[in-house]
């Protein structure tokens, strides 16, 4: 046995709490199921918006939360999965079906090309760099407008939102199948995390150096969480256009890099619920304020400076730190 395989723990089956910590997470899957049944038309909508776009979080949390990598770029490979799927539908007439897949991979070969030039950085020079890449996107976007519709975007029809004779436009269609995409996504991150690519991940993370004198290929795992994280982040794009029935420049911009990592933070970084809690939170916190004062980002930022002050782990992290510590 090497000495690599000597530093790794047991497989999950074997890890304390993994079993109350896959029934807390069956447990919310089959919670936001139920609510499909019970909720009214505008927090159904909402949580449907809200499931994506943490799967869009998900995917950041696999390279800044279990990784460590501070990346200020994702929004390329959010709207490298909504332009692709947006443009096979507009121009070549892919189904839903097709034009996801479509997405998903436009968004895997952008997460492997520029993972592979942003990965010879660190620190915050790849910070910077996956921010100049996700600017390069978005600027492509707007030169190309004559394609995209630059700013303006477009809107995909109901007709072109059918997957296997289902209709997207429909709440109901619309919200189990953002249901099922969170659902997987979750459950998938779950299961990597107590894998030994998960738990390799986590050793770069805590101390990369002494990762690699263990004998494990740093950079290849580095980049194989690149681009799982553009993957989901993709498909969380060609997802959201689709079931939204929009795609425009807006995705690309730098907000849309800094929102999961917000999300992230605020739910607690390196935690599998931290994601969802924390995109349920910043949306509702920012649609609570609003309906208060037109200053509503003066409300969220008191709010999200405190939490920050107060439970600088996240709201799982502090669960975590107070007794949840089987929580992963």
């Amino acid at each position: 046995m090497s000495a690599a395989d000597q530093a790794m723990p047991a497989e999950s089956g074997a890890r304390p709490g993994r079993g109350r910590s896959l029934v807390l997470h069956l447990g919310l899957v089959a919670g936001l199921f139920a609510l499909q049944f019970l909720l009214p038309a505008y927090h159904h909508g909402n949580l449907a918006r809200i499931m994506v776009l943490a799967t869009y979080a998900i995917g950041y949390n696999i390279l800044f939360g279990y990784t460590g990598l501070l990346s200020l770029g994702h929004a390329l490979f959010f709207a490298a999965g909504m332009y692709g799927m947006a443009l096979s539908v507009q121009y070549a007439g892919a189904g839903a079906g097709a034009a996801l897949v479509v997405g998903l991979v436009a968004g895997l070969v952008v997460a492997g090309v520029s993972g592979l030039l942003a990965l010879r950085t660190s620190g915050v020079a790849f910070m910077i760099v996956t921010l100049m890449f996700a600017q390069a996107g978005y600027l492509t976007i707007l030169y190309f407008g004559a394609y995209t519709r630059g700013d303006e975007g477009f809107v995909i029809q109901q007709a072109q939102r059918m997957l296997g004779g289902l209709d997207l436009s429909d709440p109901t269609w619309r919200y189990l199948a953002a249901w099922a995409l969170f659902s997987a996504c979750l459950l998938g991150t779950l299961w990597m995390t107590g894998r030994r690519f998960g738990r390799t991940l986590v050793a770069i993370r805590e101390n990369e150096e002494r990762a690699r004198m263990l004998g494990y290929d740093t950079f290849a795992h580095k980049w194989g969480a690149v681009v799982l994280s553009g993957g989901i982040s993709a498909l969380a794009g060609a997802a959201y256009g689709l079931l939204f029935g929009y795609a425009g420049a807006s995705f690309a911009s730098v907000q849309y890099s800094i929102f999961p990592l917000l999300w992230v933070l605020l739910g607690g970084a390196g935690t599998i619920i931290g994601p969802f809690i924390g995109t349920l939170f910043m949306f509702y916190l920012i649609d609570l304020s609003s309906g208060i004062t037109t200053a509503y980002m003066l409300i969220a930022g008191i709010v999200l400076v405190a939490l920050t002050l107060f439970a600088p782990q996240g709201l799982a992290g502090e669960l975590r730190r107070r007794g949840w510590g089987w929580l992963p």
